[in-house]
């Protein structure tokens, strides 16, 4: 078995629900995204450029949705989270699975997918 699903799959069943439930939303949205392990975390490329990452947080107890470029995402930036001195990576967070606005993942995945295609 792969890393990125072993992270996964070895996580508590609170962030693992979470987990299987965002990666198989990024399956379909951007279904030639590849999976891989960098890090020591679960990383989406496309076209072998970082495009977001997976983070189980078990201190804050969040799962972390991130995006790279998340600064120059122009749709839900009220909802995008920026900490830890990160400069360019804003990300979704979920205590639970009811927290998903799955519209507004897909909303930002799909921007994501085209600011990453454009350059």
């Amino acid at each position: 078995m792969k890393p990125q699903d072993l992270y996964i799959l070895n996580q508590p069943e609170k962030y693992r629900d979470i987990l299987l439930h965002v990666l198989a939303v990024v399956e379909q949205v951007v279904p030639e995204a590849t999976l891989e392990y960098k890090w020591k975390i679960p990383f989406f490329y496309l076209d072998k450029k970082p495009f977001c990452y997976l983070n189980a947080s078990h201190k804050k107890q969040f799962v972390d949705v991130a995006f790279m470029d998340g600064f120059q995402l122009q749709l839900h930036q009220n909802l995008l989270i920026s900490d830890g001195g990160r400069s360019k990576v804003k990300s979704l967070r979920y205590k639970t699975l009811e927290e998903i606005d799955y519209e507004v993942l897909i909303a930002l995945l799909k921007e994501a997918k085209q600011r990453l295609e454009k350059h």
